[in-house]
């Protein structure tokens, strides 16, 4: 019998292949494609790799601690890091390519509010991946400010997650707007087959947010750490310096859970 989280991550894993799926489709058939000359076929690269760098990759890069929890945590944090530094590469490439656009085609940057959330997304983004790897990776703050630092990591964690979530929604629904305006042959109302599958992209987002946080904030996930990792063992005779190393290693374990 599959355990719980198997069963929770094997959906969220069909489900965010689905969500890429119509995310290709759309962007790739429905818009038209994609290049790099300033054409409407380059915007279309900025909700493709938007959506793949802060919610699919995203979305990945925090369940790691619990996909993989029997791994050492050193394993853990840089498949974390490694896998949120590439979707921060795609949102860099997808941010420039609708200023880009916007720009060659004389189309004013930064008026709606999803470029406004966006941008806000992203910069806390930045800032969490930056901060992550200066506090727990390298050069790795002490334990006390780790300690103190990981409640805001955690908190950020997941409510930069839900806001990219809501940004490419917004995102998705005012493409659809100039897409499929009220006074087109097929306005919006009608469901084209572009604004159908749109709408089940913005649901397999949604769906994949919300199985994402389901898994990360699930206390029966957690990742359960050996009290003393084998890699650095201390070499002591003593029974009361080897109790107070376990102790201290269990402390800087639980805190990364």
């Amino acid at each position: 019998m599959p355990s719980f989280l198997f069963v929770c991550v094997t959906c969220a894993q069909v489900v965010g292949v689905v969500m890429l799926v119509l995310l290709g489709y759309w962007t790739g058939n429905i818009l038209g494609g994609f290049a790099w000359d300033g054409s409407s076929q380059e915007f279309n690269l900025h909700p493709l790799l938007m959506v793949i760098g802060l919610v699919y990759m995203y979305g990945q890069a925090i369940m790691v601690f619990r996909v993989f929890n029997k791994e050492s945590k050193i394993v853990i944090k840089t498949m974390h890091l490694l896998t949120q530094i590439f979707g921060f590469i795609c949102a860099c490439i997808g941010l420039k390519a609708v200023f880009r656009n916007h720009n060659v085609n004389g189309i004013a940057n930064m008026y709606s509010i999803h470029s406004w959330a966006g941008i806000v997304v992203f910069t806390l983004f930045t800032c969490q991946l930056l901060f992550g790897f200066l506090f727990f990776f390298f050069p790795k703050a002490s334990e006390s400010l780790r300690k103190s630092y990981l409640v805001v990591h955690r908190f950020f964690g997941i409510a930069i997650f839900v806001g990219a979530i809501a940004v490419a929604c917004m995102g998705l629904l005012e493409k659809l707007g100039f897409q499929y305006p009220n006074d087109a042959e097929e306005p919006y109302s009608t469901l084209p087959t572009g604004a159908m599958i749109g709408n089940f992209l913005g649901l397999m987002i949604c769906l994949f947010g919300g199985l994402v946080a389901f898994i990360v904030t699930h206390s029966d996930f957690k990742r359960v750490d050996e009290p003393v990792d084998e890699e650095v063992r201390p070499l002591t005779s003593s029974t009361s310096e080897m109790k107070a190393y376990q102790a201290s290693e269990a402390a800087a374990d639980t805190e990364q859970q």
